[in-house]
């Protein structure tokens, strides 16, 4: 195993960030509800939470809370375990692979699937994910139970799953030890100008403009919010904290790699995540500011 020493600073964060799109993109494509669809599942939220629940087999809406953190359990237990009685685990997983293959076959083209440098980034983002660690990481251990499939777009978009995952789970308990809540969380995160955008999130995973205000007070009376609802120097402080953390919890698979391999991973992400992005992966009502 490489030394920590060996790679650059944040080369793992710098990383994640451009493979985990290769993996989310499927999420915002209208081939996910169409092969949630045919798989009897017609509620898209349903289908989020079956999809990426699936590989811990038919749980209830207590794991789905715990591990996906900050959606409103209220709306996990809409549909969750109810889900399980119209789709199995197996039949989820199997629509959610055909729903990656489609969206990247029409974001990316063919060729670019069957190219070398996408079997070259197979083989890296696989051999990161050998680093990745089972303990206290229930959606990446998961995850690494599955089969690798053979195609190689394929094959990367399920390294990218894994590594997504782990970093994930690290995160978790980052924010647990930070002691911010799921709501706070995405308050938090909002604010720093990345990712979705407030609104959107909060439709998205189901939290109300009552949920946001009683969150944004909290937050102000831990001196993290401002009264305009921005980071204050202390909330810009926790989250620089809580991303170095979840750096120091998610440095397994990119030691592991080694610097050489990140860094040319990192290259070859790089250019996939550009491609799929210029291509409409995500929509801007979710993603403008």
């Amino acid at each position: 195993m490489t030394s920590s020493s060996a790679l650059p600073e944040q080369a793992g964060r710098t990383c994640h960030h451009v493979i985990n799109p290769f993996h989310s993109a499927h999420y915002f494509a209208p081939e996910f509800p169409a092969e949630m669809a045919k798989a009897g599942i017609e509620n898209r939220s349903a289908g989020y939470f079956a999809s990426r629940g699936a590989a811990m087999g038919a749980v209830g809406p207590g794991t789905i809370a715990a591990t996906f953190y900050n959606f409103n359990y209220d709306l996990i237990a809409e549909h969750v375990p109810h889900v399980w009685s119209v789709a199995t685990p197996e039949a989820v997983l199997a629509a959610r692979l055909r729903a990656a293959d489609a969206t990247l076959r029409r974001l990316l083209g063919d060729a670019a699937l069957a190219s070398p440098e996408m079997a070259e980034a197979a083989e890296l983002a696989l051999r990161a994910a050998e680093g990745c660690s089972r303990p206290a990481r229930p959606l990446a251990a998961a995850q690494a139970d599955l089969p690798v499939p053979e195609a190689p777009h394929l094959a990367y978009w399920h390294a990218a799953t894994l590594l997504r995952e782990h970093r994930g789970d690290g995160h978790l308990m980052a924010l647990l030890d930070a002691e911010l809540d799921g709501l706070e969380a995405l308050v938090t995160h909002s604010a720093t100008g990345n990712g979705m955008n407030l609104h959107g999130a909060l439709r998205i995973r189901g939290w109300s403009e009552e949920d946001l205000r009683a969150a944004q007070e909290r937050l102000r009376t831990r001196g993290l919010l401002d009264a305009e609802d921005r980071l204050t120097e202390a909330g810009v402080r926790l989250r620089e904290d809580l991303e170095h953390t979840t750096d120091r919890l998610d440095r397994g698979p990119y030691e592991h790699l080694g610097a050489a391999g990140v860094a040319r991973l990192t290259e070859l992400a790089t250019g996939f995540t550009t491609a799929i992005v210029n291509a409409g992966a995500f929509p801007a009502e979710l993603f403008g500011k």
